[in-house]
């Protein structure tokens, strides 16, 4: 069994039973014979990224049949596997979210006005039936935007803008919101990389020399926990992302010049 199934595998006994990761194996071997020969641009094996995208929704415990779906994905578009084998193989529930994941994929997406994209990511819900389809796609489209390096810089480019338009704005309004502050860090940096880098070596100084002042508000507020003989609590603090700081500096007319300004603001 290859390491990056056994990995996945390894993953899904947390939370899964063998009944059910069973099937999730199944599915694996049907894609990665279906796939044999296939590569990425990155020249990787093809099978590598429906396990990736597995993996996604594994980090998010979904349940065994959108993962056995996330292994299927491609395998209606881009090999010779028909959906009706999907269906005699692993059931009509598998087979129909496989297919409303192919659905999704040819949707096409041409202007970049926004009122446009609101009215696409309002078709996009409206035409699924089952969310967990919208969740494999989510999925997909984050495993390609961390792989996106390979592509060409249009390619790059088209990519990023549509996933910033579209995919963000809707795993923002499924409430997955890790998913997308990194959907969106990750188009920030392939569309503007210089902004990026700025912003990010900025963020990085702030935080070196604000450290020992949090450290001083995290003793004292755990210190009023244990005068006040409450229970000991956990104390984390939260910043901006990087994309989010970039679209109040563009909100507040900002200059570079003044980021750091905006930046007290943020954070």
């Amino acid at each position: 069994m290859p390491h990056y199934f056994s990995d996945l595998q390894n993953a899904l006994s947390t939370y899964l039973d063998n009944k059910k990761i069973a099937v999730i194996h199944k599915a694996y071997q049907l894609a990665e014979q279906a796939h044999k020969g296939q590569h990425r641009r990155s020249g990787d094996p093809y099978i590598t990224h429906p396990i990736a995208v597995a993996s996604i929704l594994c980090q998010m415990q979904m349940d065994y049949e959108s993962i056995a779906a996330a292994i299927l994905h491609d395998v209606t578009e881009d090999t010779t596997i028909q959906n009706i084998q999907i269906i005699e193989e692993f059931g009509t529930e598998i087979a129909e979210l496989v297919e409303g994941v192919s659905k999704l994929t040819h949707i096409p997406f041409e202007s970049q006005a926004q009122a446009q994209a609101e009215n696409f990511r309002k078709m996009t819900l409206a035409m699924v039936r089952d969310i967990r389809v919208i969740l494999i796609k989510l999925a997909d489209r984050l495993h390609n935007m961390r792989t996106l390096s390979a592509m060409p810089l249009d390619k790059k480019q088209r990519i990023a803008r549509e996933t910033l338009e579209i995919y963000a704005p809707i795993a923002a309004r499924l409430g997955i919101h890790s998913l997308s502050i990194e959907l969106e860090d990750l188009c920030f940096i392939t569309l503007y990389p210089t902004r990026y880098r700025i912003i990010k070596e900025v963020i990085h100084k702030m935080n070196q020399a604000r450290k020992q002042t949090i450290g001083h508000i995290e003793t004292q507020i755990k210190n009023l926990f244990e005068q006040n003989e409450l229970p000991p609590c956990a104390v984390w603090h939260q910043q901006p992302h990087l994309y989010a700081i970039y679209q109040k500096m563009k909100k507040e007319q900002l200059r570079f010049g003044e980021m750091i300004i905006g930046l007290d603001f943020c954070i």
